[in-house]
Formats: structure tokens, sequence, C-alpha cells
């Protein structure tokens, strides 16, 4: 029955002289979404944008992809009369009720929409006529324009669209019209939804992720490549960095406090990343730290790291409990992937009793016992740096 959708937005509808920059990128975003499914024409027409469909489509897997697209409040699988006539639109319209709905026995109200003030028939009048052709033509249907169970779409534009479903999709704005940012990825649970959060305000993401062979295994370093490339289905391709921190570790264990060992591994981390953000064009960090959930995410301990770091720090899981957390995992697709027994550098050289209120005083204090081969520790791990390219479209 379907061979088109609508795809509905609703925050882009409020950036008045901008908002055509933000309709486009919506639009080539999800051109470049279905890209993979098949030969889709997505066009942008008056607040809307129509995806139509190639012949022997999949349904479901075209509607699972538009979920994934920043920017699309509702997607409506909608049937397209390719006419402006009123006695084809009404036609067509009972043709759609006749098809979708076998149990005709529920209460509906028309919602319509003209494209162009010139056509003859004005919306209300659409309402109505629409509202008295179904009626004699489905008597068991009964009208309620406050509390519909159905509620009947016609928009005429230079076709006419009818619909009566609207799918939930993810909101937010598209991807890219926010700028760009570098995500600290690791193999946990919290880092892949800090990114999937950011990317949902319109922001492109880049990844940086702290690898520490023979102590973590390749397995691990697949797991962190699993997660960027579930997430890249939100956020689009993404350029990950892959740091073989190893070295740096083994020097910061052989010759700083070890109470303070996680603090100065996470400022070397901060700094590394940050180096690549720059590089990259990106204007700030993304982590997955929350208040108070481990002695890395303290406030005095959040304040040492924001210490190193001239780019901001944004943290959008920063008041979430670890089950609200685990639910948006979950629901983006990340957690089962997370939860798998590979541990990350983090948890291999975390401390036994680690400074959970660090002094930044302190905490310079022992960095400044790593000054004689630390700069040349970093210049390698940056050096040796691997990038991969990370897309669901290949």
């Amino acid at each position: 029955m379907y061979k088109a959708f609508l795809l509905k937005y609703a925050e882009i509808g409020l950036k008045g002289k901008n908002r055509n920059v933000f309709e486009n990128a919506l639009r080539d975003q999800v051109q470049f979404t279905l890209a993979r499914l098949g030969e889709y024409h997505v066009v942008r027409e008056q607040g809307r944008i129509f995806v139509e469909c190639p012949d022997g489509f999949d349904y479901d897997e075209t509607v699972d992809a538009l979920k994934t697209v920043f920017g699309v409040w509702g997607i409506c699988p909608v049937v397209v009369i390719e006419s402006t006539d009123w006695e084809e639109i009404t036609t067509g319209t009972g043709r759609y009720i006749e098809q979708f709905y076998e149990d005709k026995n529920f209460t509906f109200k028309v919602e319509a929409k003209r494209a162009s003030k010139q056509y003859p028939i004005t919306s209300p009048e659409i309402c109505a006529r629409m509202g008295e052709y179904l009626l004699h033509r489905f008597p068991e249907m009964k009208v309620d324009v406050h509390n519909p169970k159905v509620r009947v779409h016609v928009e005429v534009r230079t076709k006419t669209y009818v619909y009566s479903q609207i799918i939930p999709g993810p909101g937010g704005m598209p991807v890219g019209t926010g700028g760009k940012a570098m995500l600290l990825l690791s193999g946990g649970i919290d880092s892949p939804v800090a990114g999937y959060m950011i990317a949902k305000r319109g922001v492109a993401i880049e990844a940086t992720y702290f690898h520490a062979p023979p102590y973590t295994s390749e397995r691990a370093k697949q797991k962190v490549v699993d997660l960027a490339r579930i997430i890249s289905a939100y956020t689009g391709p993404i350029r990950l960095h892959v740091v073989n921190f190893t070295d740096i570790q083994l020097y910061i264990y052989e010759t700083c406090p070890h109470e303070e060992l996680t603090i100065i591994m996470r400022r070397y981390m901060m700094r590394i990343a940050e180096h690549f953000a720059k590089k990259d064009g990106c204007l700030g960090l993304i982590t997955g730290e929350s208040i108070g959930q481990v002695a890395s995410q303290t406030m005095q301990s959040l304040n040492a790291t924001n210490a190193v770091c001239e780019l901001p720090v944004f943290r959008p899981v920063i008041g979430f409990d670890k089950q609200e957390i685990v639910a948006v995992a979950e629901k983006i697709g990340t957690f089962e992937t997370s939860i798998e027994p590979f541990e990350d550098c983090c948890t291999i050289f975390v401390a036994k009793h680690p400074v959970t209120k660090p002094v930044l005083s302190a905490i310079e204090k022992s960095e400044k016992l790593l000054a004689e081969r630390m700069d040349e520790l970093v210049r390698t791990a940056v050096e040796t740096t691997e990038v991969i390219w990370i897309s669901t479209n290949g």
C-alpha cells in the first residue's frame, strides 16, 4: 500500500530565516541513511521531507533506518494520490481506509492541509466534505473531533498525501548542524550513550579510544569498534583514533603515587584527545562521566581533569544515575555490547584506593615527576595512533 513516507520535524520549525539550512541538512541525512538500502528519492517541500521508495523496498527496514535520523520527529507512511482532483482524493482516501483498517468500528477525525491557497477547497471544507464521504461509505465509523481513535490526515500539494499513522522518530537536530566534537569512547556503558546524546543535538562525532596492549586484548579494541559502529547509525560516519596508551600508563604507574593514578591517567587522556580534537576541527570534548559514579567522577576529580583542557568538556549524562544511562543504552542498542567481558585500560590500571578528593596542586606536583620522559611518550602515542573510519553504510 505504501510507496512513500512523509517526515515531520519539530524544533527545526523554530529556526526562522535559517530554517532552510536545517531542512536541507535533514534531507541530506535522510538520503545518506537510506542509501545503503536502495535508490530512495528524498525531497524537501514546504515544511515537509518526502521519501519516495523504490519498487520492492522493505517497509520495516526503511522505518528502522528512519528512526535513527536525528531531526525526524514523526514518520508517516503515506498513500500518494497522483492528483488534486477532489473525486480522486475521496476515492483514494476511501480505498486507503478500506485496505488499512479491517475493523472500521472506530471514531475518527479528518485533519487537512492545503499547500496552496489557490486550491479551491479550504482546509476546513476538506475536513467536512471528507468526513461526510467517509461516514457515507463506512457507516460503522463515527466522528469524534475531540478524542478520535484515528486521525485521517489529507495534505493537498502538487499531489495528495493521505495518512493516519505517525511513527515516533528520535527528534533532535540533524547531525552536523551543531559543529563537531571529540568523544572519549571506552568499552563501557556510559560513553556511547554520551556520544548519542550530544549527536542528537546536531553535533557530528569523532572518537578517541585508549588501548593498552598486552594488558587489554584485541577483542577489547574490537568491542569499541563495534560500539562505534552501533552509534554511527545515529551519528553518521565516525573517525575513531586508537591510541596505544600502554607505555604512558606504565610510566605513570611506576612514577606517581598510586592513589593518584586514575586522575593523572585521565588528565593525559584528555590532553591527547584534545590534540586530535583541535587537529580535526572539533569544538569540544565529550565524556560519559556522571557525578559520583566512581572515584574519578567526583566534583574534585572532574575539576582536576578539566584543568588540562582548553576546549569545553560536554558531559551529557552528568546528572544521570546508572539505571537511567542503562535505559538509553538499551534503547540505542549498545548495552549488550558494552557489558561484554573485555576490559579497557581504565579498568586494568585502576588503583586499589584511588583518591576521591584530589587537590589540583598536588596532582600537578606529581605530574612534574614525569617530566623526563612524558613528552616523548605522548609524542610517540600520537604519531602511532591508528585511525579507523566507521560507518553503518560501509
